[in-house]
């Protein structure tokens, strides 16, 4: 069986290969400091510091497994054979609620890069699968999670 692959722009690998060297040299090895030190108290058994320390260490290990397997299976976007005014991974793409609602602009992206607050959506989102792969002047029917509805007009796709 193939693993999952993780779409994501050159840009978001680059970022998960920093925060893994960050959790590899820095935090890594920071926790493991503050496990010594909570062992040095004595009785682990009624240790908060050490319980503190080994749920971070926890945390820490998780987090550098899941970003060396993300990178592992990284799926570099590319863009080249696709038309310029197509919606696709990488791209951001700005449409409007119809009738008459404000622009919106998302840039989308793979899940391992969404950020909705900063304007990127994962791939995997019901906004961006309902407009994947439409062109600049398109109409999309976008169905919501909670049930319904809404209509979007594609304006512009850079």
């Amino acid at each position: 069986m193939a693993d999952k692959t993780f779409p994501m722009t050159l840009e978001g690998k680059a970022k998960l290969e920093a925060e893994l060297e960050e959790f590899r040299t820095v935090r890594r090895p920071e926790v493991i400091n503050r496990i010594k030190i909570a062992r040095s108290y004595g009785d682990l058994s009624e240790n908060s510091e050490y319980e503190s320390a080994k749920d971070e260490q926890s945390f820490v290990e998780g987090r550098i497994l899941q970003i060396e397997n993300m990178l592992q299976y990284a799926e570099i976007i590319d863009n080249d054979d696709v038309a310029s005014d197509e919606v696709t991974l990488g791209r951001t793409v700005t449409f409007k609620e119809l009738p008459d609602e404000e622009p919106e602009s998302y840039t989308i992206v793979g899940e391992s890069e969404s950020d909705p607050m900063s304007g990127k959506i994962s791939n995997e989102s019901p906004m961006a699968k309902s407009l994947l792969g439409h062109k600049v002047g398109e109409k999309v029917s976008v169905e919501l999670p909670a049930g319904g509805s809404m209509d979007v007009e594609i304006l512009d796709v850079k």
